[in-house]
């Protein structure tokens, strides 16, 4: 059993950060991919074990309506709209993979999230352009995580999951794992971002965590730096 704790994000200095955890999922690359010297040097100050995962660029999941685009350091052409989100086999989306694969690779990381929007419904488009994007596109050797939001089913998560050789990236709290040889865990709070998980909570996290494989559990709350430094005393212990 290897059970990775981190923050979704540098919750403290980087330095400190590094110290502290083994692993942070980099949020920047989502908005807009930093400079390859800026992840260069984040790769080189951290420790030689020091695990980046990476989430993919929102130009691949989300549509240009999503207020995330604001931090966009170009504007989409407002002709060009329909060709950016929603898994589109596009010239656009293919080079957004294209950078957020170069973005990883700088990194050294061997994990690449893809976070949906709650409007990524499981419509029979939605399910047509995210088997076409998954089974067209280049992989480079990355696990690829995919966590869908809105109304998709357990059922048909799991499903397309082991079709697609993909990890569901999803809270415990919210739905049960799938077993595989990875999870990828990303708490989120039960009732919201400003949620404390408990001690209850964090010692039944350690429970669902006692399996063969790794299991990444990422904080992505407003305490996300303290309950993650909570949960591996827990696992210390």
């Amino acid at each position: 059993m290897a059970v990775k704790v981190g923050c979704c994000g540098f919750a403290l200095a980087q330095a400190r950060y590094y110290a502290r955890f083994p692993v942070v999922e980099v949020q920047q690359t989502f908005y807009h991919p930093p400079e390859l010297r800026t992840v260069e040097r984040w790769r080189a100050q951290a420790p030689a074990a020091f695990e980046f995962t990476v989430k993919a660029w929102q130009l691949i999941t989300h549509e240009p309506s999503s207020p995330t685009y604001r931090r966009l350091r170009q504007p989409i052409p407002i002709a060009a709209r329909n060709r950016y989100g929603g898994f589109r086999l596009t010239a656009e989306v293919e080079a957004a993979w294209a950078r957020t694969r170069e973005v990883a690779r700088a990194l050294k990381a061997r994990v690449i999230l893809f976070q949906c929007p709650a409007a990524f419904t499981p419509t029979a488009e939605h399910r047509r352009r995210l088997r076409r994007f998954f089974e067209q596109m280049e992989r480079d050797g990355f696990i690829l995580v995919w966590e869908p939001r809105g109304n998709w089913t357990p059922e048909e998560i799991r499903a397309l999951c082991r079709e697609l050789d993909l990890v569901h990236g999803g809270d415990p709290f919210q739905l049960p794992p799938d077993p595989g040889r990875i999870q990828y865990f990303r708490l989120h709070g039960r009732t919201g971002y400003r949620y404390r998980f408990t001690d209850a909570d964090l010692q039944e996290l350690a429970r669902i965590c006692r399996r063969e494989g790794t299991t990444y559990c990422l904080f992505n709350n407003l305490t996300m730096a303290d309950d993650a430094r909570r949960f591996q005393e827990l696992l210390g212990a």
